[in-house]
C-alpha cells in the first residue's frame, strides 16, 4: 500500500510553491539558498516530504514571509483556526483576506510579475489606482456598506 501525503504537508508545500512562484524563483534556485536540490525542493512543494521545523524557519527567511504564512487558509478540516484570518495574531489592520486559488494561476503570477517591472514608481502607482478602479469596491468595502468611491477623489474623465 502507498502512503497518502499528509494533508498539512501537503498544504505547507503549495504555500511554498506559490510563494516561490511569485518570487519568480526557481525550484533550482531556492534549493540552492537551503542547501537543497531541486527535486528535495519538488518534494517539499508536492508534499510528499515532511518540512520540520528548522527547514520552515529558514524557508521563511529564504522566501521572505512569516512562519504562519505557510499555513494560511489551512481548512478547519486540517487542523486550521476557527479564527478569522483577519483577526489572527497581534495585528493592529486587518488583514485582507484572498482566494488561495486565484493566487496561484499562472495569468496572477505574470500579472504581478509585469507590474513590479514598471520602474516609474509614479506610473506603476497610476496603474494600481487604475486596476481598482476598473475592478470596483472590494467584498470588504461591499459589506460595510459603502458605496464605491466613497472617501476617494472622483477623477474627471476626457471626451475626446
Amino acid at each position: 500500500m502507498v502512503a497518502r501525503p499528509n494533508p498539512i504537508d501537503v498544504h505547507v508545500g503549495s504555500r511554498v510553491r506559490l510563494r516561490r512562484t511569485l518570487l519568480g524563483m526557481s525550484q533550482e534556485k531556492l534549493g540552492e539558498a537551503l542547501g537543497l536540490t531541486f527535486q528535495q525542493v519538488q518534494k517539499y512543494e508536492r508534499g510528499a516530504n515532511r518540512i520540520g521545523s528548522g527547514r520552515l524557519y529558514h524557508l521563511s527567511k529564504v522566501l521572505d514571509v512569516p512562519v504562519s504564512f505557510f499555513f494560511d487558509d489551512l481548512p478547519e478540516s486540517q487542523g486550521g483556526s476557527t479564527v478569522p484570518s483577519n483577526l489572527s495574531g497581534m495585528s493592529e489592520t486587518p488583514v485582507e483576506t484572498f482566494e488561495a486559488e486565484a493566487m496561484s494561476r499562472r495569468e496572477t503570477l505574470e500579472l504581478v510579475r509585469a507590474y513590479y517591472r514598471i520602474t516609474d514608481q509614479a506610473v506603476r502607482k497610476r496603474m494600481f489606482e487604475l486596476v481598482k478602479a476598473i475592478a470596483g469596491p472590494s467584498p470588504e468595502r461591499r459589506k460595510r456598506g459603502r458605496p464605491p468611491g466613497s472617501g476617494r477623489k472622483e477623477v474627471d474623465t476626457v471626451e475626446g
